[in-house]
């Protein structure tokens, strides 16, 4: 089977291409790096010859309102036209748990946005939402961080590893289309604020957490505690936060305290 995937040289893309070759199968790894440009189309009907799957992970460049709205549109709309011109018979993409309860992020916006438009094409889709990866647990605390301080609110969290995100779209890739959007989070359930302190204890990094419930998550206060876990039945992850951390806190170089730092 020919599968294409969007954004395939990414962090999940690239995990996703790997383990789907494993499999057997015949994957293009679609994205600038390889000559294949979403936006103007460049490379994309090339790319998507003959492919009888498209995976699309990619992620906008630029997150401003503005900008991460015309991304995601505009690549939804020139993928889902290419794939229709090619005979494409599953489209595959790659969202996030509680997109419709973070709306008053310009990025949740954006990503409802393809979402809509992947439904309303013509080409049978599969909608993966995910929660937030433990790759980017690092992230948060960045965003998060001023004056030295992570400042977070007490939100429910359960996030898990790009790994497991990458061996679920590559099940549903190689599976017959849902027509229904499908949901992913880790085997673990956690305080966000707790979760994000223990990355930073275990990697030695000097940084504190305060825990503040109406601190943003990315720009949103959240009003109900649960709104980044899923609500329904899931699929879940297998690897735990703990041997994820194991792995991965030698390699993750301790930082200092950010004096005066904003981010």
């Amino acid at each position: 089977m020919k599968i294409v995937v969007i954004g395939g040289t990414g962090l999940i893309g690239s995990k996703t291409v790997t383990m789907l070759r494993a499999a057997g199968h015949e994957v293009v790894a679609a994205s600038l790096n390889t000559g294949v440009n979403v936006i103007t189309g460049e490379g994309l009907a090339e790319a998507l010859q003959g492919a009888q799957v498209v995976v699309d992970v990619a992620n906008a460049p630029d997150w401003s309102d503005a900008a991460v709205m015309e991304f995601f549109q505009t690549s939804a709309r020139n993928i889902l036209a290419a794939e229709a011109a090619a005979g494409v018979g599953h489209h595959v993409a790659l969202s996030v748990v509680g997109t419709e309860l973070l709306q008053d992020s310009g990025y949740f916006r954006a990503k409802l946005a393809q979402e809509e438009a992947v439904k309303a094409a013509d080409v049978p889709w599969t909608i993966l939402r995910a929660t937030q990866f433990f790759e980017f647990v690092a992230g948060i605390a960045d965003f998060s961080t001023k004056d030295g301080t992570v400042t977070l609110p007490p939100l429910l969290f359960q996030p898990e590893a790009a790994e497991d995100v990458a061996a679920t779209l590559a099940d549903i890739a190689v599976s017959a289309p849902a027509g229904d959007t499908v949901e992913l989070a880790g085997p673990e359930r956690f305080r966000m604020d707790e979760l994000i302190q223990r990355y930073l204890t275990t990697t030695g990094d000097q940084r504190h957490v305060v825990t503040d419930p109406s601190a943003p998550y990315y720009g949103v206060v959240a009003k109900d505690e649960g709104l980044l876990v899923p609500s329904g039945s899931y699929r879940k992850g297998k690897i735990r936060f703990a041997d994820w951390l194991s792995q991965h806190a030698a390699a993750s170089p301790a930082k200092p305290q950010q004096e005066g730092a904003t981010k």
